[in-house]
């Protein structure tokens, strides 16, 4: 064994009858624990699940996939251990984190979320119908390391799983909710003025711009009674709660970043929204109105020729839907063009990540100028908002989502990130209305 070079190695098995990972995780976490939970309810009941570090990587920069990626498949070389099962991402994998930005998350708000980062749990979690995996990690940093120190370390870990049902939210809690806006929404609605004029002149075709809303509650919010209810509420949505000391990173999004299965690679391209309506004839319309939309058609068919362009050096084929889909989820209604991809050789999922993010659906186009007039125009650190989360096996294959609809917990306060496209003929009163929509997945539940 090289010095500095660690070993992983991993134990996994089926566990006997139901169980819930998240449930799991969220019962058994510590305040200063590294955990993440990651379902699509919806989908076979597909979960994932992490508690403690095995191993943590980190890294900055424009090229922090890649390295990442790198520094991934060395490890999974040395690796010792059986592969997992049936569901997918059992056995030996690693969950990843990162920022919307190459140097994201450097302000204070976002401690602990740094602009890339890749965790081999101490213990992981895989389900998908009926079938439950459990793995156990440990890193071993050189041949004398002590068998018996890193069994009792590895005990003490799995001693402290308990499964648990998650905690009902309080409906009424003591006291009152302040709810305000770091920049009035006249900014936004300026914001997307300027956008704007600068499209009309040319300097880009499309660019994402979002704001920020601040909760502070009379107690604490609880991410274990938060994700409970944001998983009931959009089964259909990638749900998913990361947490790094006293601070939770929680949101419920539709949007899925890259799958790879194999010599498979599929995404989708969402963008252009409207909102929903209890009267079924009503939201009928309001959908058929959302498929007919020039301006929110124009903005898919940019996200979807991206995503195929930025595919193609590593695919035999790309195909993409020739007509949108309409996707519906509780609040909210998009457009979504699934795109399919033809592997040309092996590209491991974190690799086909970061040559997809940011796609104009969270950034813009052309990305070179979007990613320098986001800051400027929004005033605000994103930090894991429109980022991506996931998780990669030994194979390379694995998936992620962007981190959309989503909310930073810590203590009492609670910070909610919602954006929209925004192209020429774009309105920036309805702008604003479309990211009230959207802000509504998290503030019911967080206030309620």
């Amino acid at each position: 064994m090289k010095p500095g070079a660690p070993v992983l190695v991993s134990v996994s098995e089926q566990l006997g009858g139901e169980h819930d990972p998240a449930a799991i995780v969220l019962s058994s976490r510590a305040s200063h624990a590294r955990w993440v939970v990651l379902e699509q309810p919806a989908r076979e009941g597909t979960a994932h699940a992490g508690i403690g570090v095995a191993l943590a990587l980190d890294a900055r920069g424009p090229n922090r996939f890649a390295d990442l990626q790198r520094r991934w498949v060395a490890l999974a070389q040395r690796a010792l251990g059986e592969p997992g099962g049936a569901p997918p991402g059992s056995g030996l994998a690693a969950y990843g984190g990162f920022a919307f930005a190459d140097e994201g998350g450097s302000s204070p708000a976002w401690q602990g979320f740094g602009p890339a980062s890749l965790t081999v749990p101490a213990v992981w979690f895989a389900r998908r119908g009926g079938s439950t995996w459990i793995t156990c990690n440990v890193a071993v940093e050189s041949r004398d390391a002590d068998a018996d120190v890193l069994l009792t370390e590895l005990r003490g870990v799995l001693a402290t799983l308990r499964e648990q049902p998650l905690p009902l939210l309080d409906p009424a809690p003591v006291g009152r909710f302040a709810v305000h806006s770091p920049m009035p929404p006249s900014h936004y609605e300026e914001a997307v003025r300027g956008a704007v004029e600068r499209i009309r002149r040319g300097e880009l075709e499309k660019i994402v711009l979002a704001r920020e809303v601040q909760v502070r509650a009379p107690v604490t919010h609880d991410p274990a009674a938060l994700f409970d209810v944001l998983r009931g509420g959009f089964p259909e949505c990638f749900v998913y709660a990361a947490g790094r000391g006293e601070a939770t990173f929680i949101g419920a999004t539709p949007e899925l970043l890259v799958r790879r299965e194999g010599m498979r690679a599929t995404t989708v391209a969402l963008a252009g929204s409207t909102r929903r309506s209890s009267d079924p004839a009503v939201d009928d319309h309001l959908g058929e109105s959302l498929l007919r939309s020039d301006k929110n058609r124009h903005e898919n068919l940019l996200v979807a020729e991206r995503i195929a362009r930025q595919l193609a050096p590593y695919s035999v084929w790309v195909t993409t839907a020739p007509e949108p889909l309409l996707v519906r989820v509780a609040n909210i209604q998009h457009l979504a063009a699934p795109i399919r991809a033809q592997l040309r050789r092996p590209a491991g999922v974190l690799t086909l990540a970061g040559a997809l993010h940011p796609t104009p659906a969270v950034g813009g186009e052309p990305d070179r100028v979007a990613q320098r007039l986001i800051p400027a125009l929004e005033g605000l650190d994103r930090g894991w908002y429109a980022g991506a989360l996931g998780w990669t096996d030994t194979a390379g294959d694995g998936e992620f989502c962007v981190t959309l609809r989503c909310a930073l917990l810590r203590g009492r306060d609670a910070s909610c990130y919602a954006g929209c496209g925004i192209v020429a003929d774009s309105d920036p009163a309805s702008e604003l209305e479309e990211t009230e929509i959207k802000l509504q997945a998290l503030l019911p539940v967080l206030m309620a």
